[in-house]
């Protein structure tokens, strides 16, 4: 229940941080609690907690058994795709996690080093983490669906000590090999001897089918000795975990151990209403923040149980897979993104799957990866009968910036927003110049400095690629690169990217990486991608294609091998399947390409033609690809 007042917490957070983050900070078990708050010594670079050690998995696991809930669930792993349910106690997986992180320092992993995580939705990809984190290690979760040349690029750039993974991923329609994917990518990295553990799934090659020398994980367990928690500086790095980039590098989000834990178990508390002995079901993918914030660390933080599902909203089996988790497991808290309501709702409008199951156990609906449209939001309200939260947040931040606390007090919902700014988000919006906008009127969001513990520290190895990605545009501010803008009681609504980041059901992509595949297409001499809104996944990547002087191809025949490219170089995660042919692209003088104004076009907005184009016949051309109707 909700038992503070919003507007007094906001404005202490803000004019008293520090006293308000060492209060917050109390929740956490430490080995030397912080006198210090925040470390400004190196700014725009700040640190919270200087002078603290502690644990994250210690705080996550062991306290928890040490308090006496040992028999409590912690994890419950739900598979809709084998039919197999598992639960996991605070006692059971507390030794798990220190047996795996026996299996680690066996091969040499200690604390400071990098292990770099492969993994589908079992119960291993979270055990792989924490005992990762209880080595005092860092661990670089990457998304199971990423292609091999993706996280070569992220193996290179994290220098890991180890690789975990599993034999495959299984898909509603296909199984995944994971081990081809992890040799090559570990070949382009030149990393080949870098010791790789293997969790062996029924029905995929053998771990020793051509990796003779990779360890596997059930017989490691049974030879491991089991290792103590590592403690480690707050201001260490807990994980890194890398966001798609323009070109080149990937960007590695640098997240430390204490001010993450301490913002992620305020957050469970105040945001989410969630405590010791509730069931909290995040249904995204640990490969994402959403799952390293609120699979894996925020429930266990707070002592809750958390729900590891592998499956789909729909179609495993049906549109009603989401209501009988809920059901099976006594869900109070589902957080899961936009895109997945639309799927049930197109599959089921009527809601008729949702009468088969008891969903009384659920309390609060929380959403977020992409804008949750009015019409979603109302839908999954009338159906469930509970609140529906919209919150907005970004991988760099780790929680949200923007939300409805739950757990603190009982605010209104506007329809569109993700209501206020969450305490220690200094929020505001400006315009180019970074002044300060009207009331109402649209413009940048930016979030004043320090940002709140929990937020990305810098980037890994890269403080300069920090500054000039994030706080270089508008001076003692954090650029989202977000639009929007707040009503007269404060609420934020937020339009959408100021880049070219797209969101394709809640997964960031850079629609420079997919231009930079299809530009290898031989018969292509330029392109343009632009994200296109998507009733159902928010936005789909839509390709723009000028051909080589004197080539001639069946349009057709060229999607086919822009998608096939695209699903090689990226993955099937960009979900890229539309492209067009056109004559030429619109530019300014300079030679950029006008993506936002071809984006306005496609998604039926006003538009201004800038006076900088070269060529303003060229929108007069594309109008008839872009809107269609509108000739």
């Amino acid at each position: 229940m909700a038992s503070g007042n919003y507007r007094e917490t906001y404005s202490r957070s803000i004019e008293e941080k520090e006293a308000f983050w060492l209060e917050a900070a109390e929740g956490v078990q430490w080995s030397a609690v912080p006198d210090t708050a925040l470390d400004e010594s190196a700014a725009p670079l700040f640190r919270w907690f200087p002078d603290g050690v502690l644990n994250t998995s210690y705080n996550a696991l062991d306290r928890h058994v040490e308090a006496g809930r040992g028999d409590q669930d912690a994890l419950i792993y739900d598979s809709a795709m084998l039919g197999v349910k598992r639960r996991y106690s605070y006692t059971e997986l507390t030794g798990l996690v220190a047996r795996f992180a026996g299996v680690l320092r066996a091969q040499g992993v200690r604390k400071g080093d990098r292990v770099v995580i492969y993994m589908p939705m079992i119960p291993e990809a979270v055990i792989a983490m924490l005992a990762t984190a209880r080595l005092g290690a860092v661990h670089s979760v990457v998304f199971g669906g990423f292609a091999p040349k993706e996280l070569a690029a992220r193996i290179k750039d994290a220098g890991p000590s180890a690789v975990v993974t599993a034999s495959g991923g299984i898909e509603p329609s296909r199984r995944v090999e994971y081990l081809p994917a992890v040799a090559e990518a570990l070949e382009l990295a030149g990393a080949r001897n870098t010791p790789v553990i293997v969790k062996a799934r029924e029905g995929f090659a053998h771990v020793a089918a051509g990796h003779g020398a990779w360890a596997d994980w059930d017989v490691s367990m049974e030879a491991a000795v089991p290792a103590a928690a590592v403690d480690v500086a707050a201001t260490d790095p807990l994980y890194i975990l890398y966001t798609s980039g323009t070109t080149g590098t990937p960007k590695g989000v640098v997240r430390d151990n204490g001010g993450h834990a301490v913002a992620l178990s305020w957050t469970m508390a105040n945001i989410y209403d969630v405590g010791p002995g509730d069931v909290m079901w995040t249904a995204s993918d640990v490969g994402w923040v959403v799952g390293h914030s609120y699979i894996v660390y925020g429930p266990l933080l707070a002592g809750a149980t958390t729900v590891l599902y592998e499956g789909k909203p729909v179609g495993t089996p049906d549109a009603g897979a989401f209501w009988r988790v809920v059901q099976d497991h006594k869900v109070n808290v589902l957080f899961t993104a936009p895109t997945a309501l639309r799927a049930i709702r197109k599959a089921d409008p009527q809601a008729a799957e949702l009468a088969r199951y008891d969903v009384s156990t659920l309390r609060t609906l929380f959403a977020a990866g992409e804008r949750l449209d009015a019409d979603t939001y109302r839908w999954a309200g009338e159906v469930l009968g509970v609140p529906v939260v919209d919150h907005w947040w970004q991988t760099e931040t780790g929680w949200a910036i923007c939300a409805n606390p739950r757990g603190l007090e009982d605010l209104p919902f506007k329809a569109g927003s993700p209501t206020l700014p969450m305490p220690g988000f200094e929020l505001k919006i400006v315009d180019g110049s970074g002044a300060p906008v009207q009331q109402g009127e649209e413009g940048n969001i930016v979030l004043g400095l320090p940002l709140p513990p929990g937020t990305l520290a810098t980037l890994w190895q890269d403080d300069d690629r920090y500054v000039s990605s994030y706080l270089a545009a508008f001076e003692g501010s954090y650029a989202t690169g977000d639009s929007g803008y707040q009503d007269a009681d404060g609420y934020v609504f937020v339009m959408g990217r100021t880049d070219d980041i797209i969101n394709v059901a809640g997964h960031r992509l850079s629609t420079g990486a997919i231009e930079q595949v299809i530009a290898s297409h031989p018969a292509v001499a330029e392109c343009a991608v632009i994200g296109v809104a998507d009733p159902l996944k928010g936005q789909h990547a839509s390709g723009y294609v000028v051909l080589k002087a004197g080539v001639t191809a069946d349009e057709g025949e060229l999607l086919r091998e822009l998608i096939a490219l695209v699903r090689k170089n990226i993955g099937p995660v960009a979900d890229f399947k539309h492209a067009t042919v056109v004559e030429a692209l619109p530019k300014t003088r300079s030679g950029k390409i006008l993506r936002k104004t071809m984006r306005q076009i496609a998604d039926g907005e006003d538009y201004v033609v800038p006076s900088t184009i070269e060529d303003p016949d060229v929108i007069g051309q594309l109008l008839g690809v872009l809107r269609p109707e509108s000739v």
